[in-house]
This record gives C-alpha cells, sequence and structure tokens, in this order.
C-alpha cells in the first residue's frame, strides 16, 4: 500500500466494491509499460508494429460500439440542477452515487484493478494537480503513462496529501473460466459522471478515450474548472504556443477554438515569415494561474497527444506526423502489409490493400473508410520537434495573448483585438463555427460554443462567464493578456478561400505579437482593434489586394444579422449569464448601427 492514508483506504473500499482477481500499484515504468503491452499483444488488444518503421509503437482496435466520447451520458452531478447549468446534463449526486455503486458492484471480477498515480502538470509545480485513477484497463494505464507524469514519483510528491479519485471501469466482468474479448467494454451501459463538489470522477462501460483516460477532460476541464473556479485561476480548453520572432524575446499565446479549426495544427506551426519561430508547449489544454508579477502563467497539464489521425499528413501537419515516428499507440486506424499505421490523407494516395480498423481487409476501390473518423494517436509532447523548451518548466509560461476564433466563411475578419478584458471575455462568449454539408448535412448552421468549453465546463456556463469577467475586475489591465479574434475560414461570393491558411497564419501572429510588445498598429472600428491592410505584414503573400481589404473589412450589416443569434444564444446559458455580456452586445449593437 501507499504512505497516504486517504488513498489506502480508497483503493481497499473499491477493492471491496469491484471485486478485482489482484490488485496492481502502477510505478510508471518502462519495464511496466512493456510487460503490460507484451500481456496485451497476446489477448489481442495490441498489434505491435514494424520496429524499423515505427518503434515501439502499438496498434489497437476498439469495439464498434465504443469509439467516441459519449456527451449524452455524461453528467454533472453538482448539488443542485442551477448549479450544474442548463447546458450540462444533471443527476443528484445522491441517486447517481447509489445507482453508480450498484453497477460497479463486482464489475472488476476477474481482472486486474489497477492504481495509477498522475500528476496534471510537471510533478511539484505550484499550478499542478494530482489524481489517482483506479482502473482494470491495461490499454488505458498505457495510454495514461504516455499523457500524464505518472509513477512512484507521484507518489512521493503526493505524500499525506489531497488527489482527486477518478474511478473507471470497462463494466465486463469475467466469470471463472470465461475467455476475454480483444476490447471489453459495456456497449448497453455508460456513465461518465463528475461530482465536482467533491472533486471526483466515476466512469463506467467506455475504455476509449476521454471516457477512460479521466486525467484529460474529465480531470483537466469538467473537475479543475470548478477548482479553478473556487482557488481564482483558469482550466481551459486552450493549446499554449511560444512566439519568437528573428531578433527578439519569446511570448507565449493561448488559443481556444472548437473542433475542426486547426488547434493542433497552430500549436505546432511553422511559420512562412522568415525567422519567426513557433514551438509547442501544449495543444489541448492550459492550467493558468497567477505568478507573484500578477500575470498569468500557463502549463499543459498533459504531457502527450491524443490527437485525431485522419486528416493529419506532412502536408496540413508536418510536426505531428514527425512525432509519431516512435513510443505511440494508435487506436482504430488501418495497417499497411508492411506492419505500419494508415488513416485518410496521410499519403497523397491510399495503398492498394490494407486491414482496416476493424481488421478487416481493405481495398482503396472498397469505398468505405479504411480507419475510422474519430482514430487516435498517443504520442509523447517531447517527441515533438518544435516543442518549447519551456513545456516542462513547473513554474509555467507567462500568457501575453488568448486567441479565439471559429470557422466562419463570412462576416468575421481575419483578426481583430478586443478593446479590454470584459470585451473579449465577450467575444469568446459568442465564439461561433459555421457548419458544412459533411458534418450535418445543412450548411451555414452556427454552433456557438464559449470559449470551446460548452462540453467540457464543469459547472454553469453564465457562472463559467461570470468568473472570467471576475479575473478581470481583480486584476491590473497592465498583466492581463491582450485578448484577440481570428477567423483562417474567410471565403469568397464564390466559394474561394481569401487567406492560404497554415504557416501563412504566422503573418498574422506577427501583428499579434506587435501588439503585445506595443508596436503594431491599428485601426479603432466598432467590433474591436483591426490591423490596417499596411499593418499585416503581406510581402510575398499570394493574396491579392481586393482579398485582403475583405479579410479585413467589418461587415456592419452581417455583424447586425448576428444580433438576434446571439441573444438567442445567450437566452439557452440560462439566468445566471452577466448582465455586464448582455451590456456588452447592447454596445456592439450600437456601435455598428452608428453612421461614420
Amino acid at each position: 500500500m501507499t504512505g497516504n492514508q486517504k488513498l489506502n483506504a480508497w483503493i481497499n473500499e473499491i477493492a471491496a466494491l469491484c471485486a478485482p482477481r489482484s490488485v496492481h500499484l502502477c510505478d510508471g515504468s518502462q519495464a511496466e509499460y512493456d510487460s503490460l503491452a507484451s500481456e496485451m499483444v497476446k489477448g489481442g488488444t495490441f498489434v505491435k508494429l514494424d520496429g524499423k518503421l515505427r518503434p515501439n509503437s502499438y496498434l489497437c482496435r476498439s469495439d464498434p460500439a465504443d469509439v467516441a466520447r459519449t456527451e449524452d451520458r455524461t453528467f454533472i452531478c453538482a448539488r443542485s440542477q442551477d448549479e450544474a447549468g442548463p447546458t450540462n446534463n444533471w443527476r443528484a449526486p445522491a441517486e447517481m452515487k447509489a445507482e453508480l455503486t450498484r453497477v460497479f458492484r463486482n464489475c472488476m471480477q476477474g481482472r486486474t484493478m489497477y492504481v495509477i498515480p498522475f500528476s496534471m502538470g510537471p510533478i511539484g509545480s505550484p499550478i499542478s494537480h494530482i489524481g489517482i485513477e483506479i482502473t482494470d484497463s491495461p490499454y488505458v494505464v498505457a495510454n495514461m503513462r504516455i499523457m500524464t507524469r505518472m509513477g512512484r514519483e507521484v507518489l512521493d510528491a503526493l505524500g499525506a496529501g489531497d488527489f482527486v479519485p477518478c474511478l473507471h471501469s470497462v463494466g465486463a466482468p469475467l466469470n471463472s473460466g470465461q475467455a476475454d474479448v480483444p476490447w471489453p467494454c459495456n456497449a448497453k451501459s455508460k456513465y461518465i459522471v463528475h461530482f465536482p463538489e467533491e472533486r471526483s470522477i466515476w466512469s463506467y462501460g467506455s475504455g476509449y478515450g476521454g471516457n477512460a483516460l479521466l486525467g484529460k477532460k474529465c480531470f483537466a476541464l469538467r473537475i479543475a474548472s470548478v477548482m479553478a473556479r473556487d482557488q481564482g485561476w483558469l482550466a481551459e480548453h486552450m493549446l499554449i504556443l511560444g512566439l519568437t520572432p528573428p531578433s527578439g524575446k519569446t511570448i507565449y499565446i493561448a488559443a481556444a477554438f472548437p473542433s475542426a479549426c486547426g488547434k493542433t495544427n497552430l500549436a505546432m506551426m511553422n511559420p512562412t515569415l522568415p525567422g519567426w519561430k513557433v514551438s509547442c508547449v501544449g495543444d489541448d489544454i492550459a492550467w493558468m494561474k497567477f505568478g507573484a508579477d500578477g500575470r498569468l502563467y500557463a502549463i499543459n497539464p498533459e504531457s502527450g497527444f491524443f490527437g485525431v489521425a485522419p486528416g493529419t499528413s506532412m502536408q496540413s501537419n508536418p510536426n505531428a506526423v514527425k512525432t509519431l515516428v516512435k513510443n505511440c499507440i494508435f487506436t482504430n486506424v488501418a495497417m499497411t502489409p508492411e506492419g505500419d499505421v494508415w488513416w485518410e490523407d496521410f499519403t497523397k494516395a491510399p495503398p492498394q490493400k490494407l486491414i482496416d480498423w476493424q481488421g478487416k481487409q481493405w481495398e482503396a476501390s472498397s469505398g468505405r473508410k479504411a480507419a475510422h473518423p474519430n482514430a487516435r494517436f498517443t504520442a509523447p509532447v517531447n517527441q515533438c520537434p518544435v516543442v518549447d523548451p519551456n513545456y516542462d518548466n513547473p513554474q509555467g509560461v507567462p500568457i501575453s495573448a488568448i486567441l479565439f476564433g471559429g470557422r466562419r466563411p463570412s462576416v468575421i475578419p481575419l483578426v481583430f483585438e478586443a478593446f479590454n478584458w470584459a470585451h473579449g471575455t465577450f467575444l469568446g462568449s459568442i465564439q461561433s463555427s459555421e457548419t458544412t454539408a459533411a458534418q450535418t448535412g445543412a450548411v451555414g448552421i452556427v454552433r456557438r460554443d464559449p470559449m470551446a468549453m460548452l462540453p467540457f465546463c464543469g459547472y454553469n456556463m453564465g457562472d463559467y462567464l461570470a468568473h472570467w469577467l471576475q479575473v478581470g475586475r481583480e486584476t491590473s489591465p497592465a498583466s492581463l493578456p491582450k485578448i484577440f479574434y481570428v477567423n483562417w475560414f474567410r471565403k469568397s461570393g464564390e466559394g474561394k478561400w481569401l487567406w492560404p491558411g497554415y504557416g501563412e497564419n504566422s503573418r498574422v501572429l506577427k501583428w499579434i505579437y506587435e501588439r503585445v510588445t506595443g508596436t503594431g498598429q491599428a485601426v479603432e472600428t466598432p467590433i474591436g482593434y483591426l490591423p490596417s491592410a499596411s499593418a499585416l505584414d503581406a510581402k510575398d503573400l499570394a493574396v491579392s489586394r481586393e482579398d485582403l481589404r475583405e479579410l479585413l473589412r467589418v461587415d456592419r450589416e452581417g455583424w447586425l444579422k448576428e444580433i438576434p443569434d446571439i441573444r438567442s444564444h445567450y437566452a439557452k446559458l440560462g439566468d445566471r449569464l452577466p448582465q455586464e455580456l448582455l451590456d456588452e452586445l447592447a454596445r456592439l449593437e450600437r456601435r455598428l448601427a452608428e453612421k461614420t
């Protein structure tokens, strides 16, 4: 057992409830990882990839009934429904705890119960927090070793201190003599449940991704957002990147985008501007606390990437591809005859023959996907060729700018700066993307996702936005990051992309750098500060002057047409929405209506 009495008692309590065959306290060693991987290869869960092509890497195929997050079975069991808010599924805590106790009883029969000590963030950092995950899935143990700092060193740092208990089971007990399956899960019964007041997580039935790797969205966002509100910091669904000019000081930027908006691509970008560099601290989550100097310092609480594989290529994100050369786990991708991995868009032309994500023979002429659309890679952050030298700094990195953005083919300019923190919070609260036919079967549906946190906030979204405003009120404006809104996805009336994106986004980051450091020129407009065409570095850029003007134009009529949709969006967030945001909306409407 451990030196932490609370932990020992919890381990004993869960072992008595779940009745595992044995209990294993994970030490996080390479030998332990190799042993578990070998067991999973024997059991059919893992396929070892060719050691020369992809050293120390494995392919895993999940059950087709267990391939993604399960939002409709994700619950925030706060003390009251108002505390959870209208955007979360809620059940009374006592009622849900009784229901979970029933389903967890004897659920680990015939399996090993693994106890995983893990640190979200560098071990010992004042920004980090420790969790303990109990699971009956060796797949979870292997992934958590990549995604978090895990093992004996974490227990040593924990000492007699407090931790977030995270309980997980695949929900597939084994009777005596019953053969196991490669991917055990419970297709009929799934729960991903958060108890914010007691800072605990219970997850049952799924072995996949954030449903099972409980350090990820469950702890790092849903539970941590509540901790952040109570303790005066920010737990956000944001990438963190370093931006360094040819001669000058690195600044750090955090950015929140909804899905399919190029978050990982931006975090690992190769700038086209000569001499400029982007370095990656993290591609998904940022925890930000105030330092002694009054500024926000951020860590990436994870130590790995759990990225979507399809669409990742040397064209879209070469640094991600270079990160995947070894020590990775690939879930629900296809396998080549040579024993390597493949997914849609990985190469310009697919191989003629593959084994698809369900283990079936696949041919290029088959017409079906070889990899699941949500196929994933799990890879260590420190293998990224542009990893920031401070990615593991326990003090974090100082944040100079925060970006919001979305996929909008019209109305929203390429980039603009908020007037102040409250205005920036307003912009984050109305952040939106427009759906495509490929996503929903209907084009042009605007979906608003405040700060990209709608599925991940562990409490009432109105209170979450109020917390952002409170942070601004309690902090000197000079110490706060500047807030910007970006949109790489503008199109012409004929449907042509106006902006080339990818590495050319460094031109936008350069203007942001200049605004943060006090040299960038801007024009005040009804929506915020915009760069003039001359302020944005367009040298050797393959964009016409007309297109550049359109990218930086304030479409007053388009914005005015947005106002009713924003009001409807705010109504859905409930009666705890801060009045200050409604006032910001009214001011925007007045500014837009004024004649210039």
